[in-house]
């Protein structure tokens, strides 16, 4: 029996830029039970087509089904009690669902409170699913006491409290390292076939195939490809022909812009037309420019430790750290999630105070310097790309550059050619124009990556800055952050589970 029925489904955006189709025609059917995991490059429409099943958009054409339900067509009120009842969501952005003041054991049972199921009963549901999770230890510990990742994992739990009918799980390991989303993923499978619960989930990820009875992939807003558990991956012809190609098989066969068709023996052979694509480097990385001699330290960390909260409910996250980043180096910081990267960043932003031990900057210790001189660095010599994008939503891509430029005293005309170098940069040129609210996650992120390269920083801290991206993108960014520390002699400082960034790295920091 089919759960899911998805049939020539659009969703268009309407802007002052012109209108964006995030989803063009996109069939698509789950079945009772099934685990389908939804693959795609950013901007390809996975995460639209999630909102569109969770009741959060309308199709602009087409039809969207769920348990015999046309989402198209319920009433406001029934697709409140449908979201609350029928399905359980894990959003991109897991920080927005999780209330600050509430423990993580209250987090999960938000939704069976809600249901009117009794506190004992709550508490008990809870500690399962944390327990499954391997956050049974932080089950008293508030959102603010608990690593990105460790966040996740509760918004993970708190989606499955209430045994939905339907998972749906956008990016939900997007943050952990991989022994962690192995574990997410793993419970996801097993909770999602013990309950009977279909589930789809949307990923860049393709570990997350994993768990999954079938894979699907998105371009351009439709099926591309589609695999069955244990099946090589079949193409998708679409109505009028349609055909898409996977990327990396045009890359080896040096397809450009344009390519010639013709019938063959037994198929339809697929070939260069006019000039042949530039082969590019196997790994896809920069060129390697040696790096500038004479380095000088840029930051560093003596005996640095940090804790968080008092008495027994004390964590100790970094203890003893001694390390420095200099000039014309990019440092990965790795280590499974809570090991203390993000904290590590935010001590040489100045953002937050060792529990012991010193911080210095550019020569400055941290500690001799006030609210006002520490955000004079951060509109100066530091730059930082936080796992929040923090962008303005109705501003466009290259406007919150700019506005970011504006802070540092550049005039107009050069904080707007530097915007769109950083965008160039980040490969949003054709998006440039385009407001922030209406770019898919990877590419806000990859908008907030820009914001900090424009900024020239002499030190550019980065969280997690390729969570939400594809593989090529990622693959991208880890070789445009190698290229700029030796073109700009800036000291990048990235944490990331993320090996193709890590591989990229001069220097790895292992917390």
């Amino acid at each position: 029996m089919s759960a899911v029925e998805v049939r020539d489904l659009f969703r268009v955006y309407s802007t002052p830029e012109g209108h964006a189709a995030a989803l063009q025609g996109l069939t698509l059917s789950v079945q009772e039970h099934e685990v389908l995991v939804v693959l795609g490059p950013s901007g390809s429409g996975k995460s639209t087509l999630l909102r569109v099943l969770a009741g959060l958009e309308r199709p602009s054409a087409g039809s969207a089904q769920v348990f015999g339900a046309d989402l198209g067509r319920l009433s406001s009120g029934r697709l409140a009690d449908y979201r609350s009842r029928t399905i359980g969501y894990v959003e991109q952005h897991y920080s927005r669902s999780l209330d600050p003041d509430l423990t993580a054991r209250e987090l999960v049972g938000v939704q069976l409170g809600l249901a009117g199921v009794e506190r004992s009963e709550r508490a008990r549901r809870a500690d399962e699913l944390l327990e499954r999770v391997g956050l049974a230890d932080k089950r008293q510990a508030r959102p603010a006491e608990l690593s990105g990742g460790e966040q996740q994992r509760v918004a993970v739990s708190a989606a499955l409290a209430h045994r939905p009918r339907l998972l749906l799980a956008d990016e939900p390991t997007g943050e952990l390292d991989a022994v962690s989303a192995g574990l997410v993923y793993e419970v996801i499978g097993e909770l999602a076939r013990e309950h009977g619960c279909t589930t789809v989930v949307v990923s860049h990820d393709v570990e997350s195939t994993a768990i999954a009875d079938r894979t699907v992939r998105v371009r351009d807003g439709r099926v591309s490809e589609e695999a069955e558990r244990g099946d090589g991956e079949t193409l998708v012809v679409a109505r009028g022909g349609w055909l898409r190609l996977p990327e990396d098989l045009l890359v080896r066969a040096r397809i450009g812009g344009r390519a010639r068709a013709t019938l063959g023996d037994g198929g339809i052979v697929v070939s260069p037309a006019g000039e042949a694509a530039e082969a590019h480097r196997a790994d896809g990385a920069a060129p390697i420019v040696p790096a500038k001699e004479n380095a000088s330290v840029v930051a560093e960390v003596h005996g640095v430790g940090k804790r968080y909260g008092e008495g027994s409910r004390a964590t100790v996250v970094l203890d003893g750290l001694d390390a420095a980043f200099a000039s014309g180096s990019f440092t990965a910081l790795t280590g499974p999630s809570g090991s203390g990267k993000t904290t590590l960043l935010h001590l040489l932003a100045g953002l937050s105070d060792p529990s012991e031990g010193s911080v210095s900057v550019l020569g400055r210790p941290l500690s001799e310097l006030d609210r006002e001189e520490r955000a004079a660095l951060r509109r100066g010599p530091i730059a930082v790309i936080g796992q929040d994008p923090g962008l303005t939503p109705f501003l466009s891509a290259r406007e919150n550059v700019e506005v970011a430029l504006a802070l540092r005293e550049l005039d107009a005309d050069e904080a707007r050619q530097r915007a769109l170098d950083a965008l160039a940069a980040v490969g949003l040129t054709e998006r440039a124009e385009q407001r922030v609210g209406r770019l898919s996650a990877g590419e806000r992120q990859r908008v907030a990556i820009a914001r900090a390269l424009a900024a020239d920083a002499r030190l550019l801290l980065a969280d997690e800055p390729t969570a939400r991206l594809d593989e090529a993108n990622a693959l991208a960014v880890g070789a445009l952050f190698s290229r700029v520390v030796r073109e700009s002699g800036a000291a990048v400082v990235c944490a990331s589970h993320d090996p193709l960034v890590v591989a990229e790295a001069d220097d790895v920091v292992r917390l």
